[in-house]
């Protein structure tokens, strides 16, 4: 099989770089939606870090379920950044251009990071089956080297998966560079492909369902199992308890696998150029600024840690 870059220096006589719907082709609105995407950026990954922090340095949260809330918390960080950006400085410059192999790495570091997200979460519901379902033997099934071979696991499949993708989209010829999307994404350039890319779709629905929906089908059967658990619970102090560790859970899996089977589980007749734009908004930028409000600023183990951190350091500056 042909590498990745191989490909790439090919199809450079036809198309050395694509150009970017962007969000706006409106240029008097470019610095407008430049001060809220940075902002958004600043604040999703000062968010995100302040959970890896409060992990690495407390304690008190040395627990699984904060192991896989930072690892979620380093790849929503790489989530962004693999995107927003590109998209700030096309809109500072005006400039709506990224060059192919930027296309690629684009394409592939997001592919990446969103597969291994869809892992990280059945990964996290299984965690928390085994914390409400099993109790007793909760930390020794959840033990550091199940958690490090769950984690890892998630990684292989998301790389995987997204490296098979990477190298069919960009070994077709393109006929048009003009991305109708905020960044570069598989949909989007099968639209600009010269040939027939029947292959292509039915590989993205299979391979890209089983990645998904298998996930989904794991969170799925876990949060039955935890739903007829919790009902079993005859203290209403635990009920809620148990509720509220899985409801942000399921407040992220809802707005993540939603936008995400919307867009990568139809057709390529059936994308619609601003329609996808806006869902591709919800998964790339807001569920990642999200995030953080649901799982950590919101709870207050994370912000008793932070709280704990924060005055540890001041006293260790004055000293």
């Amino acid at each position: 099989m042909q590498t990745v870059a191989t490909m790439a220096k090919k199809n450079q006589t036809m198309v050395t770089e694509f150009i970017l719907a962007g969000i706006s082709e409106n240029p008097e609105l470019h610095y407008l939606f430049f001060l809220i995407l940075l902002w958004i950026y600043i604040i999703t990954v000062l968010g995100n870090l302040s959970l890896i922090i409060a992990y690495r340095f407390s304690s008190k949260l040395q627990t699984p379920m904060y192991f896989f809330l930072a690892n979620f918390s380093f790849l929503d960080i790489c989530y962004i950044s693999s995107t927003v950006p590109k998209m700030l400085s096309n809109l500072l410059s005006g400039n709506k251009t990224i060059s192919f192999y930027g296309c690629i790495l684009q394409l592939y570091s997001f592919g990446v990071c969103g597969g291994t997200e869809c892992y990280v979460l059945a990964a996290m519901a299984y965690d928390r089956y085994n914390a409400i379902c099993h109790p007793l033997m909760y930390a020794a099934i959840m033990n550091k080297k199940t958690c490090l071979q769950l984690i890892a696991g998630c990684w292989i499949i998301g790389s995987a998966n997204i490296f098979i993708h990477t190298v069919l989209t960009f070994q077709l010829p393109f006929c048009d560079n003009k991305i109708h999307q905020i960044f570069c994404d598989i949909p989007p350039l099968l639209k600009l492909s010269c040939i027939d890319t029947w292959t292509n779709e039915i590989v993205i629905f299979l391979t890209s369902g089983l990645v998904i929906l298998c996930s989904f089908i794991l969170i799925l059967l876990s949060y039955i199992k935890i739903l007829s658990s919790i009902l079993t619970i005859h203290s209403t102090t635990g009920m809620k308890k148990a509720f509220s560790t899985c409801t942000s859970h399921l407040i992220v899996v809802t707005v993540f696998y939603g936008s995400i089977i919307f867009v990568y589980l139809k057709p390529k007749s059936s994308y619609a150029t601003h329609q996808d734009q806006i869902v591709s908004v919800m998964y790339t930028v807001v569920a990642p600024l999200l995030n953080p409000f649901i799982y950590s600023l919101r709870n207050n183990e994370v912000k008793s840690a932070l709280v704990t951190i924060a005055k540890s350091a001041w006293r260790t500056e004055k000293h």
